[in-house]
């Protein structure tokens, strides 16, 4: 599930082959962008956003002439795949009905898959795409203070809420969320002002997405990146706790601000996490 450290590390890997290389072809694959064409345009910059991916194209890094805006929702990925002696690139590992773009320079061919967002934007256009965003917690912006004066901003709201609303911080997906809630002690509908230690949990935030962001397989309990042992409580619904041994729960958790968005899940270890008053 692509949550901001698989961005971030999407973002690392595509600015290695692309930034500072001229486009050779493009393909947009959705109708909005089909007649695009920026073959013979730099690359100037390649950057994650939290969950978005932006790439700068033409002029310089600070005078795009366009920049390509992608988010990977659930399903999304960037593959990169080397172009061989002769120029060709080498085969896809994805169905090629799923590719929404493929830009290739000299040097590879990338294809972003089933991507959630797809759009070309002006640098002003991109600037507000992604100006509502809170401090990021894997950029040159991350900034502990305000991430927290933005979760209390609204105290009443369930942490578990909280932590996904990108307007508080910028990074944290669903794994990560209830994780967090398990690690602060805390069920993800307890309200933020009731949590024990909110800038430790904040802190945790931050150490977390560090710690997995150059890796491919997540872990956020330190063990193995495989099966059961990658996390505290997220996907472990029936199992048990690692610290007490009663058995994780499940549920969901909708945002009543926000109806029409889906209940998401959410994981607990009832003895372990102090639930709301009117908790799941």
């Amino acid at each position: 599930m692509p949550e901001g450290d698989t961005v971030w590390r999407q973002a690392r890997d595509l600015r290695a082959v692309l930034e500072g290389q001229t486009l050779t072809a493009t393909d947009f694959r959705v109708p909005a962008y089909a007649t695009l064409n920026f073959s013979g345009q730099p690359v100037t910059s390649v950057q994650s956003r939290g969950k978005h991916l932006l790439m700068m194209v033409g002029g310089s890094a600070n005078g795009a002439r366009a920049v390509i805006h992608s988010h990977l929702s659930m399903e999304g990925h960037w593959d990169i795949y080397p172009v061989a002696p002769g120029g060709r690139a080498g085969r896809w590992r994805r169905p090629a009905f799923t590719a929404r773009v493929v830009l290739q320079t000299e040097l590879a061919t990338a294809v972003g898959f089933s991507l959630g967002t797809l759009e070309v934007l002006t640098p002003a256009e991109a600037a507000a795409a992604v100006g509502h965003l809170g401090p990021d917690l894997l950029g040159p912006d991350w900034d502990a203070q305000e991430a927290l004066r933005r979760l209390l901003a609204n105290p009443d709201q369930a942490i578990g809420l909280a932590l996904l609303d990108q307007r508080n911080l910028a990074g944290i997906g669903n794994i990560y969320r209830n994780d967090l809630c398990f690690l602060g002690g805390v069920h993800p509908a307890v309200a933020v002002a009731e949590v024990p230690d909110l800038p430790r949990m904040v802190a945790l935030a931050k150490r977390l997405l560090e710690a997995n962001k150059d890796r491919s397989l997540r872990s956020t309990t330190g063990g193995p990146a495989r099966g059961d042992a990658a996390a505290w409580v997220y996907g472990l619904a029936g199992k048990p706790c690692k610290r007490c041994g009663s058995l994780i729960r499940h549920a969901t958790l909708a945002d009543p601000a926000n109806p029409a968005r889906a209940a998401r899940d959410i994981y607990w270890c009832p003895r372990c996490q102090a639930p709301a008053v009117s908790s799941v």
